[in-house]
């Protein structure tokens, strides 16, 4: 097992402009500009020492003035874990690139994210509705400025 402390390291010296924190906790948090996104989570997985092999968790946030993925990968063969955010200030047109390709377990979560907070993946070859109706058009239930209309006629 690697150190956070070691691990952020190591990753400042793969990709420029990241932020770091946590690392006194169980998770190393690492937010990465957009534009980095890909070549980070590349670096992550294919680097021989870091190997980054397991993708476990991705969800969308609503951080208020920002939206936002938070991406939870596993180095099985190190035993550590770490935590990536990206985010993106436009909320009228959220667009950030897709990582199936990278780690198929995203897939399913990219779709599940833009779903419910309009996140636009960029290169995702199927965003569909998956647990909405497929014609729904009443905005993104997990945002926080959704309003549910149903709770107002009450």
């Amino acid at each position: 097992m690697i150190t956070n402390t070691e691990l952020k390291n190591k990753i400042e010296n793969l990709v420029n402009g990241l932020n770091f924190s946590g690392e006194d906790s169980n998770f190393l948090c690492v937010e990465v500009p957009k534009e980095k996104l890909r070549e980070l989570m590349t670096k992550l997985r294919d680097d021989k020492e870091l190997s980054f092999d397991y993708l476990f968790a991705l969800t969308g946030i609503d951080f208020g003035n920002e939206l936002g993925v938070v991406y939870h990968l596993e180095s099985v063969k190190n035993r550590n874990l770490i935590q990536i955010t990206v985010k993106t200030e436009d909320r009228e047109n959220p667009k950030i690139d897709s990582i199936h390709d990278i780690f198929p377990a995203a897939f399913f979560n990219e779709i599940e994210a833009h779903e419910f907070f309009g996140i636009i993946f960029n290169n995702h070859p199927d965003l569909k509705n998956l647990f909405l109706p497929e014609d729904w058009d009443k905005g993104f239930p997990m945002r926080k400025d959704y309003t549910d209309i149903n709770m107002l006629i009450r």
